[in-house]
């Protein structure tokens, strides 16, 4: 099965809204993307905690749930009903990554919210050519040795762990050929408020 598109139009995320305020600015479609164990998770649950004006679309996955994992990680589902989504054109993006599924929603934020998506980095580059004006963060880990620890305290399997870790070495460069924006994610902290700074400016206009 290959990677799709959904039935999303170019330059449009789906449903969707403007910004009802004074700038009548339309919104912000934020990527956050990176190789596995990079904390991608984490940094987009942080980001919309700290910034309200930001409405996470939560991906669908048919991977198993982790042990610890939180219930709101993914939407959690079979094979089955991921291809029912598909059928129906409910992704915006959709991809087989090791194995599993994974597809972002139909985006359908509130009115005056700006979209983070946080995806894996086919579903960026699907994303990107669908919404050039896109802004795609991509995240690095410090080291590799630190991507491998973070890996196994999340709870991967062996196998994944070296399978995340060579996948990395090849979804790496075509990331950074894609990014607006390159995060090192060292320290959580600065890493989100570094990424706040680059969404504020480009609220503002300033994508550099």
């Amino acid at each position: 099965m290959s990677p799709g598109l959904g039935g999303a139009q170019k330059n449009g995320l789906g449903g969707a809204q403007k910004n009802t305020g004074s700038s009548l600015r339309p919104p912000l479609t934020i990527v956050i993307s990176g190789p596995g164990g990079v904390g991608k998770s984490t940094i987009a649950d942080l980001l919309v905690s700290r910034d309200p004006q930001l409405w996470l679309s939560r991906s669908w996955t048919t991977r198993a749930q982790r042990e610890g994992e939180s219930d709101r990680a993914y939407v959690f589902v079979s094979p089955e009903q991921f291809q029912d989504r598909i059928d129906a054109s409910g992704f915006l993006e959709w991809t087989e990554f090791l194995g599993n599924l994974y597809g972002t929603p139909m985006p359908a934020p509130v009115a005056g919210s700006d979209v983070v998506l946080e995806i894996e980095v086919d579903g960026a580059q699907q994303v990107k050519k669908l919404q050039d004006d896109a802004i795609l963060i991509f995240v690095l880990p410090p080291t590799r040795t630190e991507q491998e620890r973070r890996l196994r305290e999340r709870g991967d399997r062996e196998e994944k762990v070296h399978a995340r870790l060579h996948k990395a070495e090849t979804e790496e460069p075509i990331g950074l050929q894609l990014a607006d924006h390159v995060v090192v994610n060292d320290s959580l902290d600065e890493t989100i408020d570094e990424m706040l700074r680059i969404i504020d400016r480009a609220r503002s206009g300033d994508r550099d």
